[in-house]
Formats: structure tokens, C-alpha cells, sequence
């Protein structure tokens, strides 16, 4: 079988299954586990697959670039964003990472709600301008593309918050990769921002349930649901239950 062919069935594998087990295929297709590994590489550094130990799991494709990011999967974005504005009570405080479905959620987000907004995305604190909620602003370096405040001095400002929820963006929702992110300090700089909030709430819209990215954000068990339109009946929802996620399902909440 030519690279090619080969690199486009472990695609199609990483689609339908969700992983690779290298040594697994390699047996399947009599070919060496060298080979098998050295296809998992291209693939990585072509953005197409991530690499995990004995194997591959799907790229994200939420790690394009910021401007990008509106136009993948916008529908299954509002119907998170709503569920999650459904989740905040008046008067609350809550904290926004930066992202498209955050930006989501203020769209969502009656002009009229009294509440805090703490957020470290100037785009998100921006769409705000004309909403009654309070906003405070985190300062540190931004990072472009994500359009965030990240860095030492961004987390620091973190720490001097509190509030009743974060509502966390991340690339990929994996069973077995977790929740994950594509920079080192995003990661970083969201974990600060979880430790800060009573509940943790994870915004998935269908392009990052079942796929991963490099960097681990949080455990599933750190968090008080992860709000998501994949149905509740799809074998991905059943294998995120089973890894210990608790998932709200945006279509029943938004109903």
C-alpha cells in the first residue's frame, strides 16, 4: 500500500473510530510498526492528526486561525452559547474565556442581564460595550491567535479574582485525551482562571467533541459539565459519560 493511501485510511479510521493504535494497524496491514509511526508523524506535523503514545488521536479543527474560527460549525456554537447563558443567574459573577462560542454567549446574552463579567479577551469585552453586565478586563501579553491575554502577568492578574462560573473554551473534547488546547500558555492561563471559580462549565460545539489537541487543560472531574449539542444517544457522548464527563446537552437545555 503507497503512503498515500495509507495516510488517507488512517484518516478515515481516526473519523470513524477516533484513534489509532499503531502497533494494531500495522499487524492489520502487515506492514511494520515504523512505518505506521513515520505516517502518524507527517500527519501531525500536517495539522491532520494528533500523536499520543502507541498511536494517533483526530486533530482539532478549532485550531485554525481566530478569524477562521466564526465559520466552523456556527449553528452548534449558538445552541451551546444558549444553553450556557441559560446556566447563569442573575447577578452572578462569572468569568468568559475568549473564543467563538463565548463570543457565542454574549450575542445570547440579554442587553438587559445584571451580572460581573471577568474576561481576559478583548474581542469578548468589546461586545459587551453595549450590555448592562459590569466588565473587568485581565491585562498580559496577547496572544494572537486566540485573541487572549496570556502570559506570567496575565495569570497573576487571574489570581486576584473570584466567581460563581467559568465558561472555558477548549479545542478538543477526547475520552481518553481529555480536554485539550493547542498552546502551552492557554492552557496555563485556563487552568488559572478555573482555580478562580466555584463551577467550571466546558463550551463543546460539535467540531471539538472527539478530537484533541497537544496541551491537557483540566480532568473531567474538575469541571461541572461540559455543554455540548452532540446527542446524548451518539457513542461519543456514551465513551465521555464513561471517562467521567458529565455532559449537558445543549438542545435539551436550550428547549
Amino acid at each position: 500500500m503507497l503512503a498515500a493511501a495509507r495516510k488517507d485510511l488512517i484518516l478515515d479510521r481516526l473519523r470513524r473510530e477516533g484513534r489509532i493504535v499503531a502497533k494494531e494497524l500495522a499487524i492489520e496491514l502487515g506492514l511494520s510498526e515504523d512505518s505506521i509511526r513515520r505516517d502518524l508523524r507527517e500527519l501531525d506535523a500536517q495539522g491532520l492528526a494528533v500523536r499520543v503514545y502507541g498511536g494517533a488521536l483526530p486533530a482539532s479543527p478549532a485550531i485554525v486561525d481566530y478569524a477562521s474560527r466564526a465559520a466552523v460549525a456556527p449553528d452548534s456554537k449558538r445552541r451551546v452559547a444558549a444553553a450556557a447563558v441559560a446556566l447563569i443567574a442573575p447577578g452572578a459573577t462569572v468569568i468568559l474565556d475568549g473564543g467563538t462560542t463565548t463570543l457565542a454567549m454574549v450575542d445570547a446574552l440579554p442587553k438587559s442581564f445584571p451580572c460581573t463579567i471577568i474576561t481576559h479577551s478583548p474581542t469578548v469585552a468589546a461586545a459587551l460595550l453595549d450590555h448592562a453586565a459590569e466588565v473587568f478586563v485581565i491585562g498580559g501579553q496577547l496572544f494572537k491567535h486566540s485573541a487572549v491575554a496570556c502570559g506570567a502577568a496575565a495569570v497573576e492578574a487571574a489570581n486576584s479574582v473570584s466567581a460563581d462560573a467559568f465558561f472555558l473554551g477548549v479545542t478538543g473534547v477526547h475520552p481518553t485525551a481529555g480536554l485539550t488546547t493547542g498552546h502551552p500558555d492557554e492552557a496555563a492561563m485556563k487552568r488559572a482562571l478555573a482555580s478562580r471559580a466555584a463551577d467550571t462549565y466546558v463550551l463543546a460545539s460539535t467540531d471539538k467533541v472527539g478530537t484533541a489537541s497537544r496541551f491537557g487543560v483540566l480532568p473531567f472531574d474538575e469541571t461541572a459539565g461540559i455543554i455540548t449539542d452532540t446527542p446524548a444517544e451518539d457513542p461519543i457522548s456514551r465513551e465521555l459519560a464513561a471517562a467521567g464527563a458529565v455532559l449537558i446537552h445543549a438542545a435539551e437545555r436550550a428547549g
